[in-house]
């Protein structure tokens, strides 16, 4: 078995755990995702051994203790906010030119 399918203690991996059944989810949820259980993944210091998929409790950098199955090992973090919006993309550009224009005719600049 690879590394990157097995835990050893100590080893810095993400646990996968479900929290609400599609049953005890929102009913005010459009229906693509009430269909589907509620799923929270934790990153943390793996407290045994196990391969990926089979329950393990980890430490998190805080502290906590969370089990669930092991979805990854060596985990990275990938956080996007989506795409960015073409109408935004210029305001802060843009506002700090009207800002020091400003500043300027007021005979001072900041």
């Amino acid at each position: 078995m690879t590394d990157e399918m097995h835990a050893r203690e100590g080893d810095w991996v993400e646990v996968e755990c479900k929290l609400l059944d599609p049953a005890d989810r929102s009913k005010n949820l459009p229906p693509e995702t009430a269909e589907k259980p509620l799923m929270m993944w934790v990153k943390g210091f793996a407290l045994g051994e196990a391969a990926k998929g089979e329950e393990l409790t980890i430490e998190t950098i805080t502290g906590r203790k969370v089990t669930g199955a092991l979805s990854a090992v060596n985990p990275g973090y990938y956080i996007t906010y989506g795409d960015p919006i073409p109408e935004l993309t210029h305001v802060g550009r843009d506002l700090r030119a009207q800002l020091a224009a400003y500043h300027a005719s007021e005979g001072g600049e900041r």
